[in-house]
């Protein structure tokens, strides 16, 4: 029985393709900006955001924090949602690198009320500090996927420009959200000064992120990198399968937001509290199993027995995220080791 591994797209193995990229890829040294693997991917990906520049670095975590840290002044509040990456899987390193203040924005949906993005802004005085960011994420909720609106993100970009505050997007699966609404990157972040997007989640690349803004932005950017150690040599092994990313993989996510749809609807089918499928929106499936009254780590278990992989994301609920070595016919077995583990 092969094993299915639902935690994340993130554990996707890359083409063959992809692997051959790596072999074939002209190399040079990326810290003296001499790499021109490196140099097609930035301009590639700068192209596609229709940012000024962009810079590669090894993770999405990187490309956020080296934002914040170019943004902000050590002890200014930097404004997110509740439910961010930056905010609870970055290990702390708002306080840790940048040395900056939290200030969370609650979402269900996704949508972000300008009002309560603009009340948070705080004006420094003697016992308070001021507002040195705002971020966003899209999709929102690392467990939902769930997507911003282009109207919501221009609303509160314009408030940010009101009050002379920079926007960056961790736009870790920006192409989920583009192909969701049916809208185009470009026209996603047109509002927002920074954006990074992995090229490693639901792209199939082994590893990296691009971080995109102004040339002045990216400069600065090049030269925090440089200071937390994530300068590289021959970095055209990693930018090779990430051009192959945004040239191709791309543009066939639509097939895992189908194959979402199929398991959530056909998990529904089981027990119509399993999921929610107003939030299914994109490439990721939670699930809930309180009704069953079936203790997590044996339910885990259970679908490990079918040899079925899930993210424990709560007390009994779980998550799945769809990638392209997951077939319709591994969504039908996926969907059938659910009724054997809660023995339905």
């Amino acid at each position: 029985m092969s094993l299915l591994d639902l935690r994340s797209d993130t554990v996707s193995l890359p083409t063959d393709e992809m692997l051959r990229s790596i072999y074939s890829a002209k190399l040079g040294d990326d810290i003296l900006g001499e790499d021109p693997t490196v140099q097609e991917l930035e301009e590639l990906g700068s192209n596609i955001f229709g940012k000024e520049a962009g810079m590669l670095t090894v993770s999405g975590t990187m490309s956020n924090q080296i934002a914040v840290m170019v943004s902000t002044q050590r002890g200014q509040e930097v404004i997110l949602g509740k439910e961010s990456h930056m905010y609870n899987l970055e290990n702390a390193a708002l306080a840790a690198l940048s040395q900056v203040q939290v200030r969370t924005i609650p979402s269900e949906t996704g949508y972000f009320d300008p009002y309560e993005i603009e009340k948070a802004i705080q004006t420094p005085n003697i016992q308070t500090t001021s507002t040195g960011l705002i971020c966003l994420e899209n999709t929102y909720n690392l467990n939902q996927g769930l997507v911003m609106t282009v109207d919501n993100i221009r609303e509160i970009s314009k408030i940010a420009i009101k009050y002379g505050i920079p926007t960056f997007m961790d736009g870790a699966r920006i192409f989920n959200a583009a192909e969701a609404s049916g809208i185009d990157v470009k026209e996603i972040v047109d509002s927002v000064d920074a954006v990074q997007v992995c090229l490693t989640k639901g792209l199939a690349a082994p590893l990296g992120s691009l971080l995109l803004g102004t040339k002045s932005f990216i400069k600065e950017a090049r030269r925090v990198r440089q200071r937390l150690g994530g300068g590289m040599r021959q970095a055209g092994i990693i930018a090779a399968p990430g051009i192959i990313a945004l040239n191709k993989m791309r543009f066939r996510l639509w097939e895992d937001h189908e194959h979402a749809r199929l398991l959530a609807e056909g998990l529904k089918n089981l027990h119509e509290h399993l999921v929610d499928l107003q939030k299914v929106q994109t490439n990721i499936v939670c699930v809930d199993i309180t009704p069953f009254g079936i203790e997590s780590d044996e339910f885990l278990r259970r679908m490990l027995e079918q040899g079925i992989k899930l993210k424990k994301i709560g007390p009994q609920q779980f998550r799945m995220v769809l990638y392209y070595q997951i077939s319709k016919t591994d969504i039908e077995r996926i969907i059938e080791s659910f009724k054997i583990a809660l023995q339905l």
